[in-house]
């Protein structure tokens, strides 16, 4: 495996492209310990880099397998992110510059995941959340009974307001 397989020469790319095939460690990502998202295999890539005038443009496959606590019941599911028709452009700034794709496809591969992180969301291992429905509307924790199923969001929170 290179050193630093996402550092190219845009100059020196053939026609055809340059392929990028390999894996990089978890690390890759720069997730902190304590961070509620954890990367939990290493990005797999088979990539076709070409250039196109002023623009370099990245195609091919990213998968990646994360972890994530859930934000209803803090519970941890795996979640793939697998991005199978990936596709990436970068400007090249100058001539002879040898440019990093690294950032570029770590920030790609980060915003592509759940925002909001539910059990629901994972596609490793499907599972409910088990604290789905807990939180509905139609339940007044306040007083700890149950508001009627044709009661509205607004009957609700004039229940709260009363107690």
């Amino acid at each position: 495996m290179a050193q630093h397989p996402f550092k190219i020469d845009p100059h020196l790319l053939p026609n055809e492209g340059q392929p990028l095939t390999g894996t990089q460690p978890a690390s890759f990502f720069e997730l902190a310990a304590n961070d509620p998202v954890q990367c939990t295999s290493p990005l797999t890539y088979d990539l076709n880099v070409l250039r196109d005038e002023d623009t370099i443009i990245i195609t091919g496959h990213l998968s990646a397998e994360f972890e994530f606590e859930c934000g209803r019941c803090l519970g941890r599911f795996r979640y793939l992110a697998d991005s199978p028709e990936y596709k990436g452009e970068m400007t090249i700034e100058s001539i002879g510059e040898i440019m990093d794709l690294t950032d570029s496809i770590r920030e790609d591969i980060l915003l592509s995941l759940p925002s909001y992180p539910r059990c629901e969301d994972g596609n490793v291992l499907l599972r409910e959340c088990p604290a789905q429905g807990r939180f509905d509307a139609a339940s007044d924790s306040a007083s700890g009974s149950t508001a009627s199923q044709d009661a509205g969001v607004w009957d609700v929170l004039d229940q709260f307001k009363k107690s």
